[in-house]
């Protein structure tokens, strides 16, 4: 693997290795008192964020740092963006000081993959770690680690992604890979937070929640992302909870099996309730402990997985 840009990347038998990547890394730190293995010792990981974040930008550090690699974090307003530097020329001083990956995050669709174009012949690794509305693979990842975790193989299960589609890259991310997987997947959603051409996904899409609770495996409540909306997507923030708000009575509706998920941050009261999210149903801290994990496997094939290969053929 080379870099890491979309789950559209990833065929079945590339996600299952990463997903049981994580497993045994997690299954490795279990009960130690010093998470700490030597696997990418004398590699140099860079975390450049464009847009504030806490759980993706703190995991891939706490993932690197597992590692041994040296973790460096560069925000917009702290480096030379702030003076008006390119995207391309912050990645080229990047790659020269000596960054084996860079994890980006950007608002703008299709970064990640223009950050990798630019760095493919310094030998530097791109994960993207959100761009834009387009995608976000390693949330995805976490959230089919969570799953695989909570209810066994995914094939045949049916996940329920519900609100902010439009806007969310998470949505899009885990629609290609929980398929990949051979999950079934159905978008509930508003017709105003449902992006132009929903239909070429080739999933269902419902403008009722209710009906579609009982034959759920999981439901994945999406953040209403504001920030990036301008105009009126939907009256009021009381309305859209009534309508798409996973309460404690919508819960009663799920399977006794069904898990919750929520990729954060929540919008407590209006997406999700605080008894639902706090409720043991709920694996959203489950999530943020997986992505660790995850992105740990992320790192691993990325910087590591080749070379080991490689002394393996050696030896033989």
């Amino acid at each position: 693997m080379r870099h890491l840009l979309s789950t559209l990347d990833l065929d079945a038998d590339a996600a299952t290795e990463l997903l049981d990547t994580a497993a045994k890394l997690k299954a490795t730190l279990l009960g130690r008192e010093v998470r700490k293995l030597p696997t990418l010792r004398g590699r140099t990981v860079v975390t450049m964020f464009y847009e504030s974040s806490t759980r993706t930008r703190v995991s891939f550090e706490v993932a690197g740092k597992w590692m041994s690699a040296d973790v460096i974090n560069v925000s917009a307003g702290g480096s030379s963006v702030g003076k008006g530097e390119s995207l391309r020329d912050t990645a080229l001083t990047l790659a020269a000081a000596g960054a084996d990956c860079v994890v980006v995050r950007h608002p703008a669709s299709g970064a990640a993959q223009r950050l990798a174009h630019w760095l493919s012949d310094n030998g530097t690794a791109v994960v993207n770690a959100g761009d834009g509305m387009h995608e976000h693979p390693t949330q995805a990842l976490l959230d089919a680690a969570t799953l695989r975790e909570r209810l066994g193989e995914l094939a045949g299960r049916r996940v329920g992604i519900v609100g902010d589609v439009l806007h969310s890259r998470v949505a899009r991310s885990n629609v290609h890979l929980l398929r990949t997987l051979g999950a079934e997947v159905v978008l509930v959603a508003p017709p105003t937070l449902l992006p132009a051409g929903v239909d070429d996904w080739n999933v269902p899409v419902s403008y009722e929640l209710d009906p579609e609770l009982p034959a759920l495996d999981a439901v994945m409540m999406l953040r209403v992302q504001a920030e990036r909306m301008h105009g009126g997507f939907f009256p009021s923030a009381r309305e859209y909870s009534i309508a798409y708000g996973l309460n404690e009575a919508r819960l009663r509706m799920l399977p006794e099996h069904a898990v919750v998920l929520h990729p954060g941050p929540m919008l407590r009261g209006m997406e999700i309730a605080s008894a639902v999210a706090d409720s043991p149903r709920a694996a959203i801290t489950q999530q943020v402990s997986n992505g660790v994990h995850v992105r740990m496997a992320v790192l691993y094939h990325l910087l590591a997985a080749g070379a080991e290969e490689t002394r393996t053929k050696e030896t033989v």
